[in-house]
């Protein structure tokens, strides 16, 4: 059983952890209000843009003059994964969320005789992956030193991924990261982004028909397609940085409660240890006493 000396050291140790686990907190959620809204007004144009090239993708179609970047190489034998988790710990399950999805597409890939390459940004998802996929990783983005991520970062980033398609190191890039919802609740994504796929539901029907495109739809789709490239790694940049930042929120508001229960019980049990060194120390009082 501790001493008075211990237990007092120790809840002067919690008491100290709760002060830096309620600063982290307060910190996060001013940082997630800036992040959320950063990804919530990033979400209609990356809508908007997303309708407008599936529109043209549709017209376009099979064509021979299809760009690569969205006809693709015409196989899928080598895939790349861009898994994009924070520089930083302390956010609860964000990044192996993350990391665990990566790792369930990297077994499936390897499963059906794929090659497997992985470019991470982010420090975490990398020190993750390299104990078990350290074979698999060609590269890795920096982000410590970036207090806010622009739409620079993300061109970086697009360049890099865009150079090695076109040195023909991979078929398919898929990019992995969490879409925010709410300070509780982060969906693990996967969004494929070489060769380019757009959903056609957010297209505007007979766009082709009602609009005419000068240059014709394959210049335009060549010029457009890297920059949607860099618009979905931005747009999977910010809705990661909101997450992260709701994530460690949620995080530290739990370790701060669960620090206020142990401090508890550790008084508790601080104040019966004493009690009973007084008590004990009253019984050798009173039996001195008496043996006189």
């Amino acid at each position: 059983m501790p001493n008075l000396k211990d237990l007092k050291n120790r809840i002067a140790s919690v008491k100290s952890t709760r002060k830096i686990t309620k600063a982290m907190q307060m910190v996060a959620a001013a940082k997630l209000r800036r992040a959320q809204d950063a990804a919530e007004q990033a979400r209609p144009y990356s809508e908007r843009f997303n309708a407008v090239m599936a529109a043209l993708a549709a017209s376009v179609g099979g064509s021979d003059s299809a760009p690569r970047l969205l006809a693709g190489t015409g196989k899928d034998d080598v895939h790349l994964l861009v898994v994009m988790t924070s520089e930083r710990g302390l956010c609860g399950g964000f990044n192996s969320s993350i990391v665990k999805l990566a790792k369930t597409r990297i077994e499936a890939l390897k499963a059906a005789g794929k090659t497997v390459k992985v470019l991470t940004v982010g420090k975490k998802g990398r020190e993750q992956l390299r104990r078990d996929y350290g074979n698999l990783l060609i590269g890795h983005v920096d982000l410590t030193e970036v207090k806010t991520v622009g739409y620079g970062d993300a061109q970086g980033i697009a360049k890099d991924v865009l150079a090695r398609f076109d040195a023909g190191e991979f078929d398919v890039a898929t990019i992995f990261y969490n879409r925010f919802q709410s300070v509780i609740s982060q969906i693990p994504t996967a969004q494929q982004i070489i060769p380019a796929s757009y959903e056609t539901e957010g297209a505007e029907e007979g766009a082709s028909t009602l609009y005419d495109y000068e240059p014709d739809e394959e210049a335009i789709l060549a010029d457009l397609l890297p920059r949607g490239v860099a618009t979905q790694i931005f747009t999977a940049l910010l809705e990661n940085g909101a997450s992260e930042q709701g994530a460690r929120m949620s995080a530290m508001d739990n370790a701060t409660r669960n620090a206020g229960e142990m401090i508890d019980k550790l008084t508790i049990q601080y104040n019966r240890s004493r009690q009973a060194v007084i008590t004990n120390e009253l019984i050798e009082i009173i039996s001195g006493a008496e043996a006189l």
